[in-house]
């Protein structure tokens, strides 16, 4: 029994895939092409999901669109091109190295730079502190005081 039920909750764990039977072409490679152009695609209303595995209305008609554009002769990069111009560059889940997209790309290793700049300094403000106490000057207040050291 626990072995069914264990099977069952690996079928419901499986990734469900959104593109249904009825949309894929009977040409199997320019199948596996739409499949490796909506990959690359990103849904715009679901924002980090490709239209290959988005669910929404809209990701349907951009993977019926880019059947419809594989059929009609173009190639990979003129679909990409094409979905660009219809919904702006966004529509890329890998976003070009442009400058637009720039802060984009350096943007975690700017703040990995000001965070580890501004522990240095913090950390190089505390030691040449003066009013940092050293373990001998302890050591020393406390005789001085006659209380007895260990």
């Amino acid at each position: 029994m626990r072995r069914l039920v264990f099977a069952l909750a690996l079928l419901l764990a499986a990734p469900a895939f959104a593109v249904q039977p009825y949309e894929m072409l009977k040409d199997p490679v320019l199948e596996a092409r739409a499949r490796d152009v909506s990959k690359g695609l990103r849904c715009v209303v679901c924002q980090n999901e490709s239209i290959d595995d988005s669910d929404a209305e809209i990701a349907h008609d951009m993977r019926l669109l880019v059947r419809e554009r594989l059929v009609a002769g173009d190639t990979n990069q003129q679909i990409v091109d094409y979905m660009v111009s219809r919904y702006g560059d966004y529509v890329r889940l890998k976003p070009r190295l442009m400058g637009s997209t720039l802060i984009l790309w350096l943007g975690p290793f700017l703040i990995l730079l000001l965070g580890s700049f501004v522990v240095f300094r913090r950390m190089k403000e505390a030691l040449e502190s003066p009013d940092l106490t050293t373990a001998a000057d302890i050591t020393v207040a406390s005789t001085d005081s006659g209380e007895k050291t260990p």
